[in-house]
């Protein structure tokens, strides 16, 4: 008896489920039927007014989120470079990432005061930062430059997010305009980056801007719509390396829509098609041009001022067929110098990897993560409200519910974000959900079709999740202060994401002033030398009053070298998770007596070799990459490095290539098959070293040049 009652239960549980799940399905069809004649009518000033006070409002929320926020670890050398291309008309500094934000933000800079110092010798990325940094941060006042860049980002932000808004307007309606404007500030990733003078959102939302116009010119193919996209495509370009997706995207598109309309008696119309298209494709490289001042020399003189040649740039990246490509741009003239040395560098480090140690939903990978990364950084960065209504909105799209005249835009729009992830899937993801956030713009745009079917329909069902869906998505996002370092509950929100993640969506440096301040409050006052183990560039620390092991070489030395730390240590949780070399396994087990979100504070005796090995090989560097190289110290500094964890290979890289400078072959040849011996599973990476090996064992020394060290990039 007992049995058969539980079958019944199960029974009548089953055809309950089954009935819900017929009536949400009703519900929306009908819904979704009479969004096709059904609009909420708002006026254009109506429109603009909300459109204004949405973006605004998103503005005072970043501002409140983030106001504690430190500068982000790129920030500083974006500011000093645009400074530099505004006052000098010169882009040999930071060429890795495109004009636009730099020139908006080296703009602000130089009309409100900055000291930028005389150009001197770069050598390599890591000297050029130090250049960047010391004139932020050490011949400036970092505090009145951050709250300057803030407000200048905030306004270009501001402005791109509007053009969006009055771009989706154009392509739809007001409905669906509104609806993904306040998806996007509901978010919390995009409030951490609406303030930062780094790339990611101006492409984002300039990418979501370009493919909305690029979709009405494919449906319309009219004069004013290839104007209006080919400003958006070429500010694409010009905000970041990426751009190229979006231009290749809109390339191929429009050739398939041009070549094989949708309607047989359009096909007389496919030779004035193809030349609007390339209209706005070689358009927006004059916009891109625009930006560099029409020169193809990074310097006015001429001369090739980079902090490494181009051509050791190109050299090092793996694929033969970028490099053909890269050298025949350089060869042609094709695009800038800057930009085709930043494009080298965005190929060799966003799409062949970096030679990292990555944490990713709690496996250990090296150089990046599987291809699903991107996906599943999203669904854990986003949150859970704002995907249901994203994907409700991709739902109605692909039950075909939606006006006919939609359906190609939205196609186009679904293609482009399909085709975005896709070229993530085989790129590197040390950045994290960033490197997505063109991704999430024109996801949110599925968001707004929710919001469009919600509030053209009577249907109590649909308009229940809605709000359900976007209730759970203010409750869960709204409160976050420091959004950067939001994650959903999935994994258990922000406090728990290090022990999955390690990449830089946990953290870039944003905690620097509270590391500060609570240095000067408990642990200065006790005359203790603490440990630093946060992602904070060395002068900021030293413009905010900050003393650390390492600081002093002279007076530390003895702490350096120990792998046992005494004493304070304040860690990043970046860092804390496991990692292939360097890892901080007695911190990670240890209870931190304090927790600024992702800084937390330790205090006690830890066994720490690999903290150590990573002291050493950040301070060899320092003494190698200046005006004044001190080679014989750097050597020992990486002696010791590789002693204490020899599995971080990249740094017996490094020693080699001291070691030819100094002439010692026995001693460089040693060093390189030592890493030869810990190099992870990576073909290329080995071969190179194979290589270096065999130069060194037979060529004459002042011939062969340093093997890059792949720990620099």
């Amino acid at each position: 008896m007992q049995g058969v009652g539980e079958g019944s239960i199960i029974r009548s549980t089953e055809i309950g489920v089954e009935r819900a799940s017929e009536d949400f399905v009703t519900a929306t069809t009908a819904l979704s039927e009479q969004a096709k004649v059904h609009t909420f009518a708002l006026s254009p000033h109506i429109f603009s007014l909300i459109l204004l006070l949405l973006v605004g409002s998103a503005i005072v929320r970043s501002a409140v989120a983030t106001r504690l926020d430190s500068f982000t670890l790129d920030e500083a050398y974006h500011i000093a470079a645009g400074v530099s291309y505004v006052t000098r008309n010169d882009f040999r500094l930071n060429p890795e990432h495109p004009p636009l934000v730099k020139l908006w933000v080296g703009t602000v800079m130089s009309l409100t005061g900055f000291h930028l110092s005389p150009f001197r010798q770069m050598h390599d990325k890591f000297d050029e930062r130090r250049f960047a940094q010391q004139d932020v941060f050490l011949n400036n006042d970092p505090d009145s430059v951050q709250r300057r860049s803030r407000l200048a980002m905030w306004a270009l932000n501001g402005l791109l997010l509007v053009t969006l808004g009055f771009a989706l307007r154009r392509v739809f309606n007001r409905t669906i305009a509104l609806g993904t404007i306040l998806f996007v500030a509901i978010d919390p990733t995009v409030a951490a980056h609406f303030p930062v003078v780094m790339t990611d959102l101006p492409v984002a939302l300039l990418a979501a801007t370009t493919i909305t116009l690029a979709s009405q010119l494919l449906r319309a193919w009219q004069w004013k719509d290839v104007c209006l996209c080919l400003l958006a495509l070429g500010l694409t370009l010009s905000a970041k390396h990426s751009g190229l997706v979006i231009w290749m995207f809109v390339a191929l598109a429009g050739m398939a829509l041009a070549i094989f309309p949708l309607r047989q008696s359009n096909v007389q119309l496919v030779p004035r098609r193809l030349l609007k298209l390339s209209v706005v494709l070689l358009g927006a490289l004059v916009v891109l041009w625009a930006l560099y001042s029409f020169r193809f020399h990074e310097s006015r003189d001429g001369s090739e001022t980079f902090n490494r040649l181009l051509t050791e740039k190109i050299a090092d990246v793996e694929s033969p067929a970028y490099r053909l490509a890269l050298h025949q741009m350089a060869f042609l003239h094709a695009m800038p110098r800057a930009y085709i040395w930043g494009l080298a560098d965005t190929v060799h480090a966003g799409l062949e990897g970096r030679a990292i140690s990555q944490l990713a939903f709690g496996r250990l990978y090296y150089n990046k993560a599987p291809r699903f990364f991107f996906p599943g950084v999203l669904a854990v960065k986003l949150p859970i409200g704002l995907s249901i209504l994203g994907l409700l909105g991709v739902w109605f799209f692909v039950r075909r519910r939606l006006p006919s005249d939609w359906e190609m835009p939205l196609l186009t729009m679904l293609a482009a974000l399909v085709w975005f992830l896709a070229v993530l899937s085989s790129g590197a993801t040390y950045g994290g959900v960033r490197h997505a956030l063109p991704v999430l713009a024109l996801f949110s745009i599925f968001g707004g079709v929710t919001a469009h079917v919600t509030l053209s329909s009577g249907s109590k069902a649909m308009n229940a999740v809605a709000i359900l869906a976007l209730l759970a998505a203010c409750v869960s996002a709204l409160p976050a202060v420091r959004p950067w370092e939001y994650y959903n509950e999935f994994v258990g929100g922000n406090s728990n994401a290090y022990q999955y993640f390690d990449d830089e969506g946990i953290d870039l440096g944003q905690r620097a002033k509270e590391l500060a301040n609570y240095y000067q409050q408990n642990v200065f006052p006790s005359g203790e030398i603490p440990y630093i183990d946060y992602w904070a560039w060395d002068e900021e620390l030293q413009s905010r009053g900050v003393d650390w092991v390492g600081h002093n070489p002279t007076r530390d030395q003895q702490m350096v070298l120990s792998p046992i730390r005494s004493g304070t240590t304040l860690a990043d949780a970046k860092f804390l998770g496991r990692r292939l070399w360097w890892d901080a396994g007695s911190l990670r087990v240890a209870k931190p007596i304090a927790r600024f979100g992702n800084l937390l504070v330790f205090r006690g005796n830890f066994n720490l070799p690999g903290k150590t090995s990573a002291a050493l090989y950040d301070a060899a560097l320092q003494k190698i990459f200046t005006e004044k190289a001190e080679l014989q110290a750097a050597e020992s500094m990486l002696k010791q490095a590789a002693a204490l964890d020899p599995e971080a290979f990249f740094v017996n890289v490094e020693l080699g290539n001291v070691r030819l400078r100094l002439g010692s072959r026995d001693g460089a040849l040693s060093a390189y098959q030592a890493a030869l011996q810990h190099v992870p599973n990576d073909p290329s990476l080995r071969q190179s070293i194979e290589h270096q090996i065999q130069r060194v064992s037979v060529d004459s020394l002042d011939q062969i040049p340093a093997l890059h060290d792949p720990g620099l990039e």
